[in-house]
């Protein structure tokens, strides 16, 4: 980073994340976000944190198939806008979220949009009688050049 910040990145299980989470609290850290990224066969949580330009991340994988995690909600009360976009986004079951939409925080036409590799498959949009008619063809008049 160009500014002198530095950034380092833990891998932890699962299991670990909530007593991983308390610590950094405990050390001062703010909650930066929650990132996913889905793999084949697991989702990749990221979770960030920054104290005094620090950067630092702890990081794990739950199998894709049913994935879950508890929520560090009641450590961070802003991570349950995080947790539900991780619901809605990527279907990862959050259990213990302060605040749960329900899946509906986002409204996608695609449900779950990031929850598969494979690209997803939107409805068509409608057709209309005005959307299936040509376009009128442009036409262009000649208009005189003023002369000083």
């Amino acid at each position: 980073m160009s500014n002198g910040a530095d950034q380092m990145f833990e891998t932890i299980s699962m299991q670990a994340l909530l007593e991983k989470v308390g610590e950094m609290r405990k050390q001062g850290y703010r909650l930066v976000q929650i990132g996913a990224t889905r793999l084949p066969e697991h989702v990749e949580l990221t979770y960030s944190f920054d104290h005094e330009s620090h950067l630092a991340n702890l990081r794990f994988q739950v199998p894709a198939a049913g994935a879950r995690v508890p929520s560090i909600s009641s450590i961070y009360w802003c991570a349950f806008l995080y947790e539900n976009e991780l619901h809605d986004l990527f279907n990862v079951q959050v259990d213990g979220m302060a605040v749960d939409f329900h899946g509906h925080l986002y409204e996608t036409t695609v449900k779950f949009p990031f929850g598969s590799t494979k690209a997803p498959i939107a409805k068509p949009a409608p057709t209309t009688a005005a959307a299936s008619s040509p376009a009128p063809a442009a036409t262009a008049t000649a208009l005189p050049i003023a002369k000083p």
